[in-house]
């Protein structure tokens, strides 16, 4: 089983292992930085299209298991693969598609640190063409219910407060005093919520050392309880989700509506 994050070295050294598959979670930036680069055999994963629930109005939801078996099977990755997943900056959405596999039940998958630009700062070889043509793969999806968290049990966890709930926006938008990016919506939090901005994490695009989260999270007084993860649509809400695995045993799951459900059911 592989650790949950790996380095550039250590992927670069495991290339030829027949059971490795490289996703590239990327998506186009507005600089162009990275836009047509991969490492070579990498394999796009696509989060806006084939792997969310395009008939939810709210972004990046989760899709059904049978959909994310078969774009999986589509994509070569069968039961047997350790997965190492990316993106082009840094680290951003590739712990969400990291989660995504251990919500459908794969334990064997890891988050590549640094993400292609510490693969490129490190002088190891990219390509820009599209990953290869192949062969059905024979994944399976075993969805565990327990790792998505709904509107209902966010709302009745406000009273019960079973849970920690953790808000991975940044303090203006968790405050009220910065905007949210989607046009319309307000800024604010969930009542009982505490505020852990995603890039407390990391460090030039890399997840802090072990001991800078062990510290970080021991300021949290999270205690034994469950712990639940939100930001503005799920994907960060992953990053600090991630971060605690590395240093924490308690249960954790994701709040997938976010912020965005949760406001918009607010205001109507």
């Amino acid at each position: 089983m592989i650790e949950p994050i790996v380095s550039a070295t250590w992927l670069f050294n495991h290339l030829n292992d027949p059971d490795l598959i490289i996703l590239d979670a990327s998506q186009k930036t507005a600089s162009g930085d990275f836009n047509n680069t991969r490492i070579k055999g990498a394999r796009h994963f696509d989060l806006n299209n084939e792997f969310r629930d395009t008939s939810n109005e709210l972004p990046n939801t989760f899709p059904s298991a049978e959909q994310f078996e078969k774009n999986c099977r589509k994509l070569g990755i069968n039961r047997s693969s350790k997965i190492v997943v990316y993106d082009n900056l840094g680290i951003y959405l590739s712990p969400r598609v990291w989660w995504m596999f251990k919500t459908m039940g794969h334990q064997n998958v890891a988050v590549l640190n640094g993400g292609l630009p510490e693969w490129i700062r490190l002088g190891y070889t990219s390509v820009s063409e599209k990953g290869n043509n192949v062969l059905p793969g024979d994944f399976q999806s075993k969805f565990n219910p327990e790792m998505l968290k709904d509107y209902n049990f966010i709302s009745s966890n406000i009273s019960l407060q079973e849970s920690v709930l953790i808000d991975a926006r940044s303090a203006g938008r968790f405050e009220g005093i910065a905007p949210e990016p989607r046009e319309g919506l307000p800024s604010g939090h969930i009542p009982g919520s505490i505020n852990l901005p995603y890039t407390a994490v990391l460090k030039n695009g890399k997840f802090k050392p072990k001991e800078d989260l062990v510290e970080l999270f021991n300021t949290l007084n999270i205690e034994e309880k469950s712990l639940v993860f939100s930001c503005g649509s799920g994907i960060t809400a992953c990053i600090i989700l991630l971060a605690s695995e590395l240093v924490v045993d308690n249960k954790k799951s994701v709040y997938d509506g976010s912020w965005t459900e949760w406001a918009q059911n607010r205001t109507k």
